[in-house]
């Protein structure tokens, strides 16, 4: 089976082409191309597929070609994933599938259909605007830390550190806990400090989360949103330009009324063949 290895801000994916999507995909095999030491590796798996082909995808046909088919590496679905959605693009453009344009091009997600351009060695997405629409609690190695949930089009909770606390001190080798009424499919959880001020934005933070399903990745491109909103907010702010910092690199985020667009590196490293009666063994 072919694939190609990318990673936006090291938030890395393995993007299986299966345009007319006869490929049988599974959870086990998500799992296996995902493991670090007996696949792949990766923080999930993109299949790219035409939206007519996929059922997810077939009544966003009409809008999008192309249907970005994402797993997380346990196999779960995910409705959206800004640094994939990003990588995915960069994907369609080098292998000719999409043609460089000045108009955005539209991708088919679980979450609707985004929008995504070239800048310079970037790609910017354009995602609907983060909802922040409840308070909850994040538990983790006993502390216990308030935040603010929100819908970047799959969910997510905000906790800012107290003062005094670094971020390099937490541990995220395990799932942080949350209330399951408010959140019961699971929850990507961001933790965050302030950073410095970087010129020509309104806000910079600093950045580590767990995603439901992968664990702590490098990066996460629609938790970035959502720390992004929660900043803005917190400076009497709805709309600006934030500067994410992630263990992978920097995101910048700009918020408008009506939409966000994420914007960083989306780079491919490797092309090949993955033996399938090897995989996982």
């Amino acid at each position: 089976m072919e694939f190609t290895k990318g990673h936006g801000t090291g938030n890395d994916f393995v993007i299986l082409p299966d345009p007319d999507g006869a490929l049988d995909l599974t959870p086990g095999l998500v799992a296996a191309l995902c493991d670090r030491r007996r696949g792949i590796g990766g923080d999930g798996v993109l299949r790219v597929v035409r939206a007519a082909k996929h059922p997810d995808g077939a009544a966003l046909a009409g809008e999008a070609e192309w249907f970005m088919d994402y797993w997380n590496s346990d196999g779960s679905f995910a409705e959206m994933c800004g640094n994939g959605a990003r990588v995915f693009v960069r994907y369609l453009l080098e292998t000719g599938l999409a043609t460089p344009s000045d108009a955005a091009l539209p991708v088919a997600t679980r979450a609707g259909v985004v929008r995504a351009r070239v800048e310079g060695e970037g790609v910017a997405v354009e995602m609907r605007r983060p909802r922040l629409y409840d308070t909850a609690i994040a538990a983790l190695g006993g502390l216990t830390l308030p935040g603010t949930a929100v819908d970047v089009g799959n969910p997510h909770l905000v906790c800012a550190l107290p003062a005094g606390l670094e971020l390099t001190t937490l541990d995220l080798t395990q799932a942080p806990q949350v209330d399951p009424t408010v959140f019961p499919t699971g929850v990507n959880v961001e933790f965050t400090a302030p950073g410095e001020p970087v010129d020509g934005t309104d806000g910079h933070v600093l950045m580590r989360v767990y995603e439901r399903g992968s664990a702590e990745t490098l990066s996460c491109g629609t938790g970035a949103c959502a720390v992004a909103a929660v900043a803005l907010r917190d400076t009497g702010r709805n709309t600006g330009v934030v500067a994410v910092d992630v263990p992978g690199g920097r995101l910048a985020v700009t918020i408008t009324d009506d939409t966000c667009w994420l914007a960083g590196p989306a780079v491919l490293i490797a092309t090949g063949q993955v033996t399938l009666s090897a995989l996982g063994s």
